[in-house]
């Protein structure tokens, strides 16, 4: 995958083509970059393409759990015993798609079973069901960025997801000093061509305008 900074400096190196501006930061770049790529990411997931790129999804492979309470899992409809765990600590903030937060996969810590998604509500219907005994999967829901878990007897579950930010603190072999340009940005080279389209005619917008409207200490630009 290709760095942020790289990312940067490819859409800078096309706006020189048309204007430079001096409050034109890296930061300011990216966040147009970034509202793009969210965009067109979800209409990927609409068509169900996303989740065929297994190399834009960095895991996390121990995310340490802890046991709740019911209410605070929105489960309090759950009348037969239910033991709920969550994340101890909130997940990295995650990427949406047209379905929900994009995660590719949540597992045991080996990787052996999975966990399926659900919601509070369809989970506490479930349980209501006369073969719900018979249901050995097991579920998981995202809450307030945490994942929650009914009766799963883990220390621990392994996710892989579609992450909006650096993920170094939750894993053991990165850098945790290393700068924010050199994290990898999270979404397919083939949309590129099309993100840097959509930022090209906002800056076009932008570096245009006049220079009496756009004073320097409040320029849109300066982030």
């Amino acid at each position: 995958m290709t760095t942020i900074g790289d990312t940067v400096s490819r859409v800078r190196n096309i706006i020189k083509g048309v204007k430079e501006d001096a409050f034109l930061t890296d930061r300011f770049l990216y966040s147009l970059i970034l509202k793009y790529a969210k965009l067109y990411i979800k209409r990927q997931d609409t068509e169900n393409k996303i989740m065929r790129f297994q190399s834009l999804f960095e895991p996390l492979p121990c995310i340490e759990l802890i046991e709740v309470d019911k209410i605070e899992a929105c489960c309090g409809g759950v009348t037969t015993n239910c033991k709920i765990t969550r994340t101890k600590d909130k997940l990295p903030v995650v990427l949406e798609g047209a379905y929900g937060p994009l995660f590719r996969s949540i597992t045991s810590l080996d990787g052996s079973q999975d966990v399926y998604k659900t919601y509070p509500g369809t989970y506490t219907n479930m349980t209501k069901s006369s073969s719900f005994k018979y249901n050995n999967k097991k579920y998981y829901w995202y809450l307030n960025g945490y994942l929650y878990f009914p009766n799963l007897e883990w220390e621990g579950v392994r996710v892989e997801g579609l992450w909006d930010e650096s993920v170094s603190m939750y894993t053991c072999d990165s850098d945790k000093c290393a700068p924010r340009q050199d994290d990898q940005t999270h979404f397919p080279e083939y949309l590129f061509a099309e993100i840097e389209q959509a930022v090209l005619k906002d800056l076009v917008v932008l570096l245009q305008a006049p220079a009496e409207d756009r004073d320097d200490k409040m320029s849109p630009l300066r982030t």
